[in-house]
């Protein structure tokens, strides 16, 4: 943090005392201040004002988990494998939303890099990979207390500067929260300043005017900046939003999308906790309450028995909150399924897909993969061994005589048409399922194929993946025997070259046992190592390992090219994609 570029404003302080006057422009400040209005760098105003001129970096915390720093835009991130181009930090709702898609799921964040972060006096360091981050992260100490984050200041600001004769020296103009921040820290003893009033002040979005110190003092120190981070709603916006105008439900999903139930209502609700859904047969009349249950903000909708308007009657999780659109999950309390509710400004216009024959045909029996062309790369065989199915309940399963993978599904409709998102849990590094978790869109489907396509965000090249009923039949056999002679263990390391350099000794004594769920156990009777394996098939049959970080088996964390196997031997190697070396593994049963 000490190698931050910072440019500061002594200059400027030490122009400001010399010649007594530091205008940015041929404007002439008359001083109608009082001696009262005065402060200095020790006063207690002084501290909420560097408090609120900081830089905030509040508001992006769900793509660097710091207070400590703001990054820089444009960035780019895969949010649960879901690459995204985050231009502005009004972006940063999207990597949000993709989180909330699903109820259980584990949620990751992988940034391209290099980015720049801004900390909190302004300083930008660039940063070059994960490592860096990681260190600059946590060495990052906020200096100034952010409490009061949210307040920002409308400029220029205006000051007149006294010495401590309480004679007038000069005034001076500050253009942004950078300049005001700078001045504020390095301000020198024996020097006092009063703000040329009035002055607005933004807290929470809102501005107000003050006229003095104490309201001054008080517009900050009054200021609630617990939700400055996005993470939660603001109950008195939240109300803002819902009571005022009309809202239309765009989307409700239960199981299936059910939105052209409420095509012709239209909602009202009011500050009193009362609701109205009307439609050219009436109005129902209903209720709404927002309360906090257990850190996550719900509200609580109830239209009676009147079908459909008693499908949403639930407490809904709030997803997302503006003025524009409020989104809600709800997730049952039998069987986990989710439900989503949106409200929007705009009656709902019926978009371009067709979601519940989709949903059907995807939940009706098991699926294959047939073909996934990853920009240009055939990978297809990854998964020739998997079974997948999909539940309506919205959880997803993949089988293999070795494995299984539990993920999550949902379907949205636009006027582009229908999307499938996928997002199945990811182990280690060289894991095949991390290039199924997309956004992908349905070019086509009935019921033996469904065929999607994804479009990167990035470098612009085109992923196809197609679903058939049967298995996929072009690729090398093998898998199935390798994976029934692992079983058949325990084994032990005859050999390990670590590019020509033998270490068999590292894993003398130890026993290898593969289980049928995807787990491998190494122990030597005093030592026990946990990892995971698979086996996937291309004109070969490859052994996925991983171990983690556990020595000296993490050596072993990689996508094994089986070159041979019996029932008493299985030879692999590994080519490694940078220097070319050659690693070479053997196991051999007890």
């Amino acid at each position: 943090m000490k190698n931050l570029i910072k440019i500061h404003f002594l200059a400027l302080l030490s122009l400001v005392l010399l010649f007594g006057s530091c205008q940015k422009e041929d404007k002439e400040f008359i001083d109608e201040t009082d001696g009262e209005e005065t402060f200095t760098a020790n006063s207690t105003i002084t501290g909420l004002l560097r408090s609120a001129s900081q830089n905030n970096g509040t508001q992006d915390n769900i793509i660097d988990g710091s207070s400590c720093f703001s990054v820089v835009f444009p960035i780019e991130v895969f949010a649960n494998g879901q690459k995204l181009l985050l231009q502005t930090l009004n972006d940063v709702s999207q990597v949000q939303a993709i989180f909330d898609q699903f109820p259980s799921d584990n949620d990751t964040l992988e940034i391209v890099f290099p980015i720049q972060l801004v900390s909190e006096d302004f300083s930008v360091v660039t940063v070059n990979n994960q490592t860096e981050f990681n260190s600059v992260i946590s060495d990052c100490v906020n200096s100034i207390v952010d409490t009061y984050a949210c307040v920002d200041f409308v400029y220029p600001i205006n000051c007149f500067v006294y010495n401590n004769n309480n004679e007038q020296t000069g005034t001076i103009t500050l253009n942004s929260a950078y300049e005001w921040f700078e001045y504020l820290i390095y301000l020198q003893e024996g020097i006092y300043i009063a703000i040329d009033y009035p002055m607005s002040v933004i807290v929470n979005g809102q501005t107000i005017t003050v006229n003095t110190n104490q309201e001054l003092t008080n517009a900050i120190s009054q200021a609630d900046c617990s939700n400055d981070d996005g993470s939660s709603t603001n109950p008195t916006d939240f109300e803002n939003y819902l009571t005022t105008g009309v809202w239309y439900v765009t989307y409700f999903f239960d199981d299936y999308d059910e939105t052209s139930d409420f095509a012709d209502y239209e909602f009202t609700f009011a500050v009193d906790g009362s609701a109205e859904a009307s439609n050219s047969s009436g109005t129902t009349p209903g209720n709404w309450d927002f309360y906090v249950d257990s850190g996550v903000d719900k509200v609580d909708l109830y239209f009676g028995t009147v079908s459909p308007l008693d499908e949403i009657d639930e407490d809904w999780e709030i997803l997302e909150a503006t003025n524009d659109i409020i989104r809600l999950k709800h997730i049952s309390g039998g069987d986990g399924s989710v439900d989503f509710l949106t409200y929007e400004r705009t009656p709902y216009s019926g978009g371009g897909g067709n979601t519940n024959p989709f949903i059907e045909n995807l939940v009706n029996g098991s699926w294959y993969i047939n073909l996934l062309n990853d920009d240009g790369n055939d990978e297809t065989c990854d998964y020739v061994e998997y079974e997948f199915v999909y539940n309506l309940n919205g959880t997803v399963t993949a089988t293999s005589p070795s494995n299984t993978k539990n993920g999550f599904w949902t379907v949205t409709d636009s006027s582009s048409g229908l999307d499938l998102v996928l997002n199945f849990d990811v182990s280690g590094t060289n894991d095949p399922f991390e290039d199924l978790n997309d956004d992908w869109d349905v070019t086509n489907y009935d019921a033996t194929i469904i065929q999607l396509m994804d479009v990167s965000g990035g470098n612009g090249g085109t992923d196809y993946l197609d679903f058939g009923r049967n298995p996929h039949t072009g690729c090398g056999g093998g898998g199935q025997g390798l994976s029934d002679i692992l079983l058949n263990g325990p084994w032990f390391v005859q050999t390990y070259l670590d590019d020509g350099v033998d270490e068999t000794y590292d894993y003398y004594g130890y026993t290898l046992t593969f289980n049928s769920g995807g787990a491998v156990v190494a122990t030597n009777g005093t030592n026990t190592f946990n990892g995971t394996w698979s086996v996937t098939t291309s004109t070969t049959p490859d052994l996925i390992l991983d171990f983690g970080t556990q020595v000296p088996f993490d050596e072993f964390n990689d996508d094994w090219d089986v070159l041979s196997y019996t029932e008493t031997t299985i030879n692999l190697e590994d080519v490694s994609g940078g220097g070319g070396g050659t690693d070479t593994l053997i196991f051999q049963k007890l």
